[in-house]
């Protein structure tokens, strides 16, 4: 008579799981990385009980009253969803699919896409970041053209992890690179960080403003001054 083989892994938490894959390959888990290839099909779930059940326990020790406390009730569910499925949705899923057009008509214009709205949470205390974000591109004709609402679901993706606005604008280079491989990238991001309005100072006029230049804008003033040029003035 044959017995069935223990599930070893029986009682695991699934992030311990998730997290010895992510290690096995010798890779990083940074908060604004993304661990999507190291999850398997049914753990996003089992993921969210998890940080759910957690949660309850940050409740407890900030002595919330959940049991007969009607507006927390369901915190610590929502609160797990919101990190799981919302705001640092792209930690956990794959990139989105983006559709890619060869240049057959040989463009090599300036572009600019933008203001593309978004939202992000500061590494360092989880606040808000939001802001605008426009992306200039030198293309040549080998460079594939991606849909104008694609850039905003790249950035979408980008953003949707913990971030430093520093790191967020070069991911997002790079990853726009990858994709199109143009003469000339170069973006911009303006952005108000909840950090420093919420907490510490409570500034909410203060606002960051980065950029990132590649290739063409990099080496060539007169492109960089023309992208900067039609940029919207702050308020």
């Amino acid at each position: 008579m044959t017995h069935p083989k223990p599930d070893l892994d029986e009682g695991v938490p699934v992030s311990v799981k998730i997290r010895e894959r992510v290690l096995a390959a010798k890779k990083r888990f940074h908060a604004n990385d993304n661990i999507a290839d190291f999850i398997e099909p049914g753990e996003l779930d089992a993921l969210l009980d998890e940080v759910k059940i957690k949660m309850q326990g940050v409740l407890d020790s900030l002595v919330i009253d959940t049991k007969s406390d009607h507006n927390t009730a369901d915190t610590a569910k929502r609160v797990a969803k919101m990190y799981l499925q919302e705001v640092f949705k792209g930690r956990y899923v794959t990139a989105p699919p983006i559709t890619e057009f060869p240049n057959a008509e040989h463009l090599n214009e300036l572009m600019i896409v933008g203001p593309i709205t978004v939202r992000s949470a500061c590494s360092h205390h989880f606040c808000p970041v939001i802001g605008q974000i426009w992306i200039g591109v030198l293309p040549n004709e080998h460079t594939n053209v991606i849909g104008l609402s694609k850039y905003a679901r790249l950035a979408e993706w980008v953003m949707g992890r913990p971030q430093i606005q520093e790191e967020a604008v070069v991911q997002l280079a790079d990853l726009i690179q990858e994709k199109t491989q143009p003469d000339g990238l170069a973006l911009v991001m303006q952005a108000s960080h909840y950090c420093m309005g919420w907490r510490g100072v409570k500034d909410m006029d203060s606002r960051m403003i980065n950029s990132v230049m590649r290739g063409a804008f990099l080496k060539d003033a007169t492109l960089r001054r023309e992208f900067l040029a039609l940029l919207p003035k702050k308020d």
